[in-house]
């Protein structure tokens, strides 16, 4: 037989015939496992200290030898009276007091124990040592950074040392100088109360200081006004209703002037004074035509007008009413307030002022209106080309055809048809019509309209960034000059009189004014140019959005130029790393 066949045998008659049924084994029964316990939450005011700190010692020391004990309480704030960056502030500071002051009373006590047990180990016929005497109780009192609270401790006595008196903690009080917010009623109950030792009191509390508080004043008219209109549920805007005129009459008062309050002064636990600061005074922000009233707590208006708030100061305007039209009935209009005419401008005038400018019809064809504040124009304008329109801040028209508009900050209207815009911020026409079509919008920031050009594409050029009120003010001054040399020239070819000697005279002053402008202009501004590729825009030059942009449509960034050749729905366009980029 082969040694494999041997060990086949061997395994064979080794195995039991038939395996016994094994019991099915039961699942362990699923053990509930406890919920860990919730985490450990201090008090913010708790002076938390390890368990091996002498003050722990101490306590089962107390305990092992006289009666029992409430466990030590360190808190500096247990009912919550204490501001929290003083409770924050002064842990560490007690906390360091602590450890010096158990760690002595520790030091003490073990050297005692030494001492006695020398003396109770003496040989027969030495010389005796008296044994120690026993310890006292002690109070120790900590005080706050600023000596507004003051905190007890006491620690119990050794063996047979005399327990706490009130008289040990008046004593206490004045060693620390505590004389003035001190708890007597505590003082008296810690005597005989069970928590006495080893726990925080409260012992002294002083007076903070009182600051005054800032005088202030109290307007009676907003400072700035909300100059954007809303479209209504028909997407339409009532530019008659942004009346930024605000009308105040003699002797109104414009806003109240309320005095600084004193401050308090408040006391440590020492008895001493701590000083309050006084609150500061402001002064009324009194402008032109306002004064102050008698008792110097009023700004009030010296005249009927409009008033404005500009230069940190309020100011009244003397505003002119023109009940009906600018026409021959007027004349022209060079005012120096604010001008509401509650008609139109007819073709040929001109309305100046350095105010506001407010318009409840329209501006007619050749018409020149200037305003050093808002113009609103209620029902439109309506230009020959030769219409200039000026403002130094905002223009509001419900629509804008065929004329030059040059404005400071932003343009608001719901169509503008062939026209010459230059907008140092944004040109928005999303209500109405809400489109724009043909001419030259020229704006630093923003143009947002619902639609640019037209299907037929009719021409229309979009600038973006650069400083366009500059390239407008370049322009007007050039052409100026022009044509005070084309006048000049006509002049030559008359014959001398007195009569030329005098325009020629004029228009010298004219031609050096224009001049004169036009360096100051260069110089404030050298990188300006009269076309807008003055300066490499950045990529925050400007953007345009648009419902529907047509072909035709030009878009200038700096140098960058493009021209749209199909419809774009939902048009963006910005300049991105140097390109003109079209979404």
């Amino acid at each position: 037989m082969s040694l494999r066949s041997k060990l086949r045998s061997l395994l064979h008659s080794a195995a039991p015939e038939q395996e016994e049924e094994k019991e099915p084994v039961q699942a362990a029964p699923e053990v509930e496992r406890p919920a860990p316990p919730p985490p450990v939450v201090l008090d913010p005011d708790l002076v938390d200290l390890p368990r091996e700190h002498p003050i722990f010692r101490l306590h089962q020391l107390t305990e092992a030898n006289a009666e029992w004990l409430p466990a030590p309480s360190l808190r500096l704030d247990p009912d919550g009276v204490l501001p929290p960056e003083v409770v924050k502030r002064e842990k560490g500071r007690v906390r360091g007091s602590l450890n010096k002051i158990c760690s002595d009373r520790m030091k003490e006590i073990t050297r005692r124990e030494a001492a006695a047990q020398r003396a109770a180990q003496a040989p027969p016929g030495a010389k005796s040592q008296e044994p120690p005497p026993p310890l006292d109780a002690e109070a120790h009192v900590f005080l706050s950074s600023e000596y507004l609270y003051a905190w007890l401790l006491i620690l119990p006595p050794v063996e047979q040392g005399e327990a706490v008196s009130e008289a040990l903690l008046h004593r206490a009080l004045a060693d620390q100088g505590v004389r003035w917010g001190v708890d007597t009623q505590l003082l008296q109950r810690l005597c005989q109360a069970e928590d006495r030792y080893f726990t925080l009191h409260l012992v002294a509390v002083g007076k903070p200081p009182v600051n005054g508080e800032n005088g202030k004043v109290v307007d009676r008219f907003p400072r700035s006004t909300q100059q954007l209109l809303e479209p209504d549920e028909n997407d339409q805007v009532d530019y008659a209703s942004l009346n930024l005129v605000r009308s105040v009459e003699k002797g109104q008062e414009i806003c109240r002037l309320v005095p600084p309050t004193e401050g308090e002064p408040g006391r440590t636990v020492l008895d001493q004074e701590i000083s309050a600061k006084s609150g500061r005074a402001v002064t009324l922000p009194k402008g032109k035509n306002t004064q102050i009233s008698e008792d110097g707590l009023s700004l009030l208006s010296s005249l009927d007008g409009h008033l404005e708030y500009s230069g940190n100061s309020f100011h009244v305007k003397p505003v002119w009413d023109v009940p009906g039209n600018v026409d021959f009935s007027t004349g022209n209009i060079n005012f120096t307030g604010d001008v509401t005419i509650r008609g139109d401008v007819v073709s040929g005038f001109t309305v100046r002022a350095k105010g506001s400018i407010h318009v409840d019809g329209s501006v007619e064809a050749g018409s020149t209106v200037e305003a050093g504040g808002d113009l609103i124009v209620a029902k439109g304008i309506l230009g020959d080309g030769s219409t200039v329109i000026r403002s130094q801040r905002s223009v509001f028209a419900k629509y804008i055809e065929n004329s030059t508009i040059f404005v400071r900050e932003s343009l608001q209207t719901d169509c503008i048809v062939n026209g010459q815009v230059y907008c140092g911020g944004q040109v928005v026409a999303r209500s109405g019509r809400g489109g724009i079509i043909g001419g030259r919008i020229w704006a630093a920031k923003l143009v947002s309209a619902m639609a640019v050009g037209s299907p037929s594409e009719r021409p229309t050029s979009i600038i973006l960034g650069g400083r366009p009120c500059v390239s407008f003010e370049r322009e007007t001054l050039q052409q100026e000059l022009q044509a005070v040399a084309a006048e000049r020239e006509k002049l030559k070819n008359q014959l001398d009189s007195p009569a030329k000697s005098g325009q020629m005279g004029r228009l010298k002053v004219r031609a050096s004014a224009a001049e004169i402008k036009l360096k100051q202009l260069e110089a404030s501004c050298p990188e300006g140019a009269p076309n807008p590729a003055d300066k490499a825009p950045k990529r925050s030059a400007g953007r345009m959005e648009c419902g529907v942009a047509y072909p035709g449509v030009e878009i200038t960034f700096g140098e960058q130029t493009l021209r749209l050749r199909h419809e774009t729905r939902q048009c963006v366009a910005k300049l991105v790393n140097g390109e003109i980029v079209v979404m």
